[in-house]
């Protein structure tokens, strides 16, 4: 399936499809989805990592969904892990879902609320 956008949307997904390599850093304000492999570090606003996508770097992000593999450390606010992710690293975060059995070898690492 294309996406194609026009005048009157506000942000477009970067889309990293199945079987595509990308090496390099991914910075962007909006989403990204990662079906394939990213050699490098991701920042966005929400990032989704799908059941065959990976990262090999770190990630920084308001949103992470992680169906997929992390190799490298996370920090972000809010994380729902899937039943066949997998992670290695450390997951600095301020709100986890987990849900099913996963496979993450990962540090967890609570980041605290500041103080007002």
């Amino acid at each position: 399936m294309l996406a194609f956008t026009n005048s009157n949307e506000k942000q477009t997904p970067t889309i990293v499809g199945a079987g595509c390599n990308v090496k390099g850093n991914i910075k962007t304000d909006h989403t990204v989805q990662i079906h394939g492999t990213v050699h490098g570090d991701v920042s966005a606003e929400t990032i989704v990592i799908g059941r065959g996508g990976g990262v090999i770097g770190n990630i920084k992000a308001n949103t992470l969904f992680l169906h997929g593999k992390i190799e490298g450390d996370a920090s972000v606010n809010y994380v729902n892990v899937f039943s066949n992710a997998k992670m290695v690293g450390t997951l600095y975060y301020k709100t986890i879902n987990i849900t099913g059995n996963t496979g993450l070898e990962c540090k967890l690492a609570k980041i605290k609320e500041e103080k007002k």
